[in-house]
């Protein structure tokens, strides 16, 4: 009984050694948001108007939660990115009412600049006016699509000749990880990636993973072949997708600065021809190396990659499933009507002036007359924000719009050109769903 009360004598001295050890190191708070908010807000909950009715907007600057009096604002007004109501006002009552309306289809948005303390705090909003209705500017060249199979014919007559390295710093439990690579459109010219395969063996169900734009490494996807699938994550620049971040950042900053301008006067000199190209022999490499199914295959990704899952899934019957969200590189002539077009926004700034040749150029790389291409076998879920000046809403709907098959459309309209963990977790459980996955 002694030993016993002197073990547990010890025992509390040592645990108050430690929590007197624990209290006196340092703690690092998380910073997270800001204290001063201004928010915009509609209403109508869904953000959605019919044209001719009016929107009313609500501007509210607060901090701690309550409004602040006699705060300066600016704020814009109009169809977005061609807003041309412009002002200066101070709010006594940290509030502003403003309305908005629109006799044809598109997004009146209004943008506000807090100035409090010597800083400047954003908030934007943009009302919807019967967006089923838009139709895209950009029209399909006659040879478009027999420009692009006769492109990717060329392309498959250089052998892929593939390489593997697995990476074990990576790998887990249940996925073997490896850094592959492969002939895109002509020999030398390659493409490399992480590939992801279930330890298991068996058959599974692909997912093409497509970057956005920027230069980067890559870290494959890991968790949806955790789940049962073949994942393979494309880079699009030739260059290994391991290397250290700062080779990327020289890449980003020197050769491959403005990379998606490179050779837009012409068709075949243009840099996204064997970026296109190269999503489709990756599908070619997961056809002929990897343990797919030969039967759900999808692609998806974001901004730029939002573009390449419809170039990819436009081109290639081997896709049964894809998932744009706020996809880039989307109706690049809008902008020569006065109506907000998609990034990189080729036309916007000189009106398309002396740019004849580009013009022609871009409707070979217009994710619009690639979702034209679209299947009635293939299923597409669509996912973008309201409120994101990157890839405008007007282009992101007027493209589901003109999808055939069957598609879905899930906009969150808070967001700008970002997710919300809601929206990620929604585009994961779909795609697993299209493979036949059971979401957990």
């Amino acid at each position: 009984m002694q030993n016993t009360n002197q073990t547990k004598i010890q025992m509390k001295k040592i645990f108050l050694v430690l929590l007197a050890i624990v209290a006196m190191l340092p703690v690092a708070a998380q910073i997270r948001g800001n204290n001063i908010v201004v928010t915009v807000e509609l209403d109508h909950q869904d953000w959605h108007y019919q044209t001719g009715e009016t929107a009313k907007f609500n501007v509210e600057v607060r901090r701690s939660g309550s409004l602040i009096n006699d705060v300066s604002i600016d704020y814009q007004a109009g169809p977005e990115m061609y807003q041309s109501e412009k002002k200066n006002v101070l709010l006594k009552d940290g509030t502003l009412q403003l309305k908005g309306k629109m006799d044809k289809p598109g997004f009146y948005r209004v943008d506000v600049v807090a100035h409090v303390d010597g800083k400047d705090y954003k908030g934007a909003c943009a009302a919807a006016f019967s967006p089923d209705r838009l139709e895209p500017s950009t029209v399909m060249p006659q040879d478009f699509e027999q420009f692009w199979q006769e492109a990717i014919k060329e392309a498959r007559n250089t052998d892929l000749d593939p390489t593997r390295r697995l990476l074990p710093e990576r790998c887990t439990k249940d996925v073997n990880v490896y850094e592959v690579s492969f002939n895109n459109a002509s020999w030398g010219n390659r493409t490399y990636g992480i590939l992801c395969i279930p330890v298991k063996e068996g058959k599974y169900p692909a997912l093409l993973r497509v970057p956005g734009a920027g230069v980067r490494p890559y870290g494959g996807d890991i968790y949806t072949a955790s789940q049962g699938a073949v994942t393979l994550e494309i880079g699009i620049h030739g260059v290994p997708v391991t290397m250290e971040q700062k080779v990327y950042d020289n890449l980003n900053n020197g050769a491959l600065k403005g990379y998606w301008e490179f050779g837009m006067d012409d068709r075949d000199k243009s840099y996204y021809k064997h970026v296109i190209l190269g999503c489709i022999r990756a599908l070619d490499y997961i056809e002929q190396y990897t343990p797919w199914n030969k039967r759900e295959c999808g692609v998806s990704g974001s901004s730029q990659g939002g573009f390449l899952s419809l170039a990819t899934a436009g081109l290639d019957s081997r896709i049964t499933y894809y998932a744009p969200v706020h996809a880039a590189l989307c109706d690049h002539t809008n902008s020569l009507r006065g109506i907000a077009c998609g990034w990189p926004h080729y036309f916007y700034w000189n009106k398309g002036k002396g740019m004849e040749k580009q013009i022609a150029c871009s409707r070979y790389y217009d994710g619009v007359n690639f979702a034209r291409l679209i299947r009635p076998e293939q299923k597409g879920w669509f996912s973008f924000g309201y409120c994101d000046d990157v890839v405008p809403p007007t282009t992101a709907w007027a493209t589901y719009n003109v999808v055939k098959g069957p598609k879905e459309i899930s906009p969150y309209q808070m967001t700008w050109h970002f997710w919300y963990q809601e929206q990620w977790d929604e585009w994961e459980n779909w795609m697993l769903r299209q493979m036949g996955i059971n979401v957990k």
